[in-house]
């Protein structure tokens, strides 16, 4: 079940667990303070981006809700979470995985905190790397990591994706793994590696990397995105988007309950 409710002013405690899913960060700004104040802390923490494919893979896996719940911090991923919200009266602002690379890369590079990249292809993460060291020249890329086909984010490659990590002594790792793998990765990572914070962010490095490409900025502004990406592959999203269009009335319902 999700709750459509958000803390803003509160940095989550590990030990409390919440008992439903909610986005307790409102707004871009405020997570970005946030990462920060971890990384001067040398504190970890888990980022994940809520949106409706999540919504739809949460009722489906308790192994995914398990490791959702365990999130330090929740973000609006999509259009249809920000209305909802403000459906059940919480105003929070849409913060698309896809545009948290780079400003959390900025903080990285101001705060000599040494990155890694895991996930995607190793030509994606080297074009990506390349690209956000040409942006920001005093950035640190310690680690690229790209997991083989059908990584297992509890198996022994997980494990050794993890042994890898803390050799590099990355303090910020962006997980490109696509959900579920990637936020059920990032809670067990945490727990061996409790000063990195992860962040898990889908196909963001590949549109960095220019191995896929973004919908353009009219068509994100008419919130069609999804629309754009569907008919780009509709084989492969069709049903996918068919399945999150099916839940929001009941989405809608619970909100307007909320209220």
């Amino acid at each position: 079940m999700i709750n459509w409710s958000f803390a803003p002013d509160k940095t989550p405690d590990s030990s409390e667990i919440p008992d439903k899913i909610q986005v307790n960060v409102e707004s871009k700004s405020a997570l970005l303070a946030l990462v920060a104040d971890c990384l001067h802390n040398k504190q970890g923490f888990t980022i994940a981006t809520l949106n409706l494919d999540h919504i739809v893979k949460l009722r489906h896996s308790d192994q995914f809700f398990q490791a959702y719940r365990r999130q330090t911090y929740v973000v609006a991923d999509g259009n249809p979470i920000v209305w909802l919200s403000r459906i059940a009266g919480r105003r929070i602002e849409l913060v698309p995985g896809s545009e948290l690379v780079k400003p959390l890369t900025a903080v990285a590079a101001k705060m000599d905190t040494p990155v890694a990249l895991l996930g995607a292809t190793q030509e994606t993460l080297g074009k990506a790397a390349d690209a956000l060291m040409a942006t920001y020249p005093e950035l640190r890329i310690v680690a690229r990591i790209a997991p083989p086909y059908g990584f297992d984010p509890e198996g022994v490659e997980a494990q050794e994706c993890v042994d890898e990590l803390a050799k590099s002594g990355a303090r910020l790792c962006f997980l490109a793994l696509g959900a579920p793998k990637q936020e059920i990765f990032s809670v067990n990572a945490a727990e061996s590696l409790p000063h990195c914070g992860f962040v898990s962010i889908g196909a963001s490095l590949d549109f960095i990397a220019g191995t896929q490409t973004r919908a353009p900025r009219i068509i994100r502004k008419l919130a069609l995105e999804w629309l754009w990406r569907m008919l780009s592959n509709p084989r492969r999203l069709a049903y996918r988007y068919g399945a999150c269009i099916a839940v929001l009335p009941e989405l809608i319902v619970q909100a307007v309950r909320a209220r």
